[in-house]
């Protein structure tokens, strides 16, 4: 079992990082006494320096089961960077290469191997991975193993056989989102023996949120990206055609945008993926098939166009973006008309019992995007944790908080529409139903069930449909309203509701929230960056682009940002200038930290005016 000072004296020389994150420590060394482990850690939290430096420190191969061959690719070129030792094979590989990788691994050559889930069970590798001395399987994107998480894999519950093949083996689990009945069944599913548990905070520190009234979207996105010209964003849509409308509109105003979903052809998937993750493309227009496993770190914003179906799914796709710590911002467009387009996909679901879960799970990602409180105690309280401050600084909601008005005439309006409706049919209605109740619309079930002639209608003339929406949606989480029990969404008034209607005391509510201000072009500058000289920064980046092209590689693979922030503050003119800076392990200095420092050196020859200021 290695030291501390053994397994820290390996994250600095290999990986150029002087400290662990939380909880990698704890987990590395749980691992390496053998024991089983289940780790959650959120997306940017490090997840893969959880088997990538035990590996390091264990005499024999450590097989990293992983769901995606961009993922393994990628890992792969990042550890080989670095110098370590590491391969992988899919099915991208022809016959020559795969060949040359399996006698690698028979003469023991990789301390790391990646590989699909699939593969694994193939005969010939039972015989494989019995002679490869596999010290750990190490499972990346473990909630793929569970049918109740977000992404679903049938293949991943295969994996447990290798408990009957490589019994002393250790496992360890790995995932960045997961609800307690997840944990549950990727421990069961995959058969963890007695792991040690560990569950990180899920709060992305460096991230804000924000929600705007989707208001001709295209053009909001496009002024959004005018103040991000040089950032690498994602459009997350609904639909293939949204995704490929969005990226058609932003092209033909200049902008370099692809799309991503499953409809296009593999090849030109690959390639749309390829030069995003390269920053040939800043921004990729994708439907939800595209992210897991994208292990880029420099996308400096998400944007939804569209309402996601849960609150798991937002948070894992808005964890694509800062990765690497920096700040990052994570845009919601939203309209009511989003939940009733969402809702009419949940019609379609058969099994009435998922169906249920699916429409509870958008009630609350509703409930997110109109609610007028913290974004991010919202995230952290749907996994169960709670955020300890009154203010994140980091939310729309918190920084930007909406005006309020004397609501109580309009939710007395409501509630009493609610208890007539009700009264008159014997029966529930839904929302949109009291909404149009209320405006004087004359729809067949308003004269069918003779609401026309009730003394509500119509006395809501005064407010636009939506405004009587969010007030019916504010009401509901005020407790004043809740959802029937029955099969369809109706209203019902509450206890507190009635004791309001009745008292008439003063009701505070929020104004819808506003649309986007008018771009600017000036760039965005966000609390937390790391302050440097932005022109040599801007140097810094062409000279890894040309590097990793050469090299046929993404950029960060060089080095990320934040390394490059921290050489344009500190100007290291000398190779042995760079020992310290963040992400610069030997390997890296040996390869690059002389061209580097030349590239610094003479940047500041030829500028000698614009030294940032110590």
């Amino acid at each position: 079992m290695p030291s501390l000072e053994e397994l820290l004296h390996t994250l600095s020389t290999t990986f150029g990082y002087n400290q662990f994150r939380p909880l990698q420590r704890e987990i590395i060394e749980t691992s390496l006494t053998g024991r089983d482990v289940f780790a959650l850690l959120p997306t940017g939290g490090g997840k893969s320096m959880c088997f990538q430096l035990p590996a390091l420190h264990r005499p024999g191969l450590t097989v990293v089961v992983s769901p995606l061959i961009a993922l393994m690719k990628d890992q792969v070129d990042q550890m080989q960077a670095a110098g370590v030792a590491a391969t992988f094979l899919n099915s991208s590989l022809d016959s020559a290469t795969a060949r040359s990788r399996l006698a690698g691994l028979h003469r023991g050559e990789f301390r790391l191997l990646y590989v699909a889930p699939e593969r694994l069970m193939l005969d010939n590798w039972k015989e494989n991975l019995r002679a490869w001395n596999v010290q750990c399987l190490a499972i990346d994107e473990a909630h793929c193993v569970s049918e109740w998480g977000h992404d679903f894999r049938p293949e991943f519950r295969q994996i447990a056989q290798l408990r009957d093949l490589l019994p002393e083996v250790p496992l360890i689990a790995l995932t960045a989102t997961a609800t307690e009945r997840v944990r549950e069944d990727i421990v069961k599913h995959l058969r963890l023996r007695n792991p040690a548990v560990f569950v990180a905070s899920f709060n992305r520190p460096n991230l804000t949120y924000k929600v705007l009234a989707k208001d001709e979207p295209l053009k909001q996105i496009v002024d959004w990206v005018k103040r991000r010209e040089d950032e690498s964003g994602i459009v997350y849509c609904a639909s293939r055609a949204t995704a490929e409308r969005v990226a058609e509109s932003l092209a033909s105003r200049g902008y370099a945008a692809k799309a991503y979903h499953a409809g296009l052809e593999p090849a030109e998937r690959a390639r749309n993926q390829e030069v995003f993750l390269r920053d040939e493309t800043k921004i990729i227009c994708a439907t939800i098939a595209f992210g897991m496993g994208i292990n880029k770190p420099n996308v400096r914003w998400v944007i939804h166009y569209d309402l996601p179906k849960n609150l798991e799914g937002y948070y894992q796709e808005t964890g694509r973006a800062g990765r690497d710590g920096l700040p990052s911002d994570c845009l919601l467009l939203f309209s009511g008309g989003d939940i009733a387009k969402q809702t009419h996909f949940l019609d379609e679901i058969t099994d009435a019992e998922e169906q249920q879960r699916a429409r509870a799970q958008l009630r609350l990602m509703a409930r997110y995007a109109e609610g007028t409180g913290c974004r991010r105690r919202e995230v952290l309280g749907y996994f169960g944790e709670t955020f300890p401050l009154d203010n994140c600084a980091a939310c729309d909601n918190c920084n930007e908080p909406r005006d309020t008005y004397d609501g109580t005439l309009h939710a007395q309006k409501f509630l009493s529409c609610v208890y007539r409706c009700r009264q008159a049919s014997r029966f529930g209605v839904g929302l949109n139903h009291v909404v149009e109740v209320l405006v004087g619309a004359k729809t067949e079930k308003i004269l069918k069930w003779g609401h026309d002639r009730l003394t509500t209608y119509g006395i809501g003339g005064d407010l636009p449909r939506h405004h009587w929406v969010a007030i019916g949606r504010e009401l509901q989480r005020l407790g004043y309203v809740a959802l029937g029990e029955g099969e369809f969404p109706t209203l019902e008034i509450t206890n507190e509701g009635l004791t309001l209607l009745k008292s008439r005391a003063p009701v505070t509510l929020t104004k819808p929230s506003g649309l986007t201000p008018k771009a600017k072009r000036t760039p965005v500058r966000r609390e937390g960056d790391v302050e440097c000289d932005e022109i040599l920064l801007a140097e810094l980046k062409k000279l890894r682009k040309r590097l990793a092209d050469e090299r046929e590689v993404p950029a960060y693979v060089i080095f990320g940002d934040k390394t490059l922030r921290q050489m344009a503050r500190e100007y290291p003119c000398r190779e042995k200038d760079m020992q310290g800076i963040f992400g610069m392990g030997e390997k890296k200095r040996e390869e690059f930290g002389a061209v580097f420092a030349r590239f610094i050196t003479e940047f500041l020859e030829n500028n000698p005016s614009l030294k940032f200021p110590d």
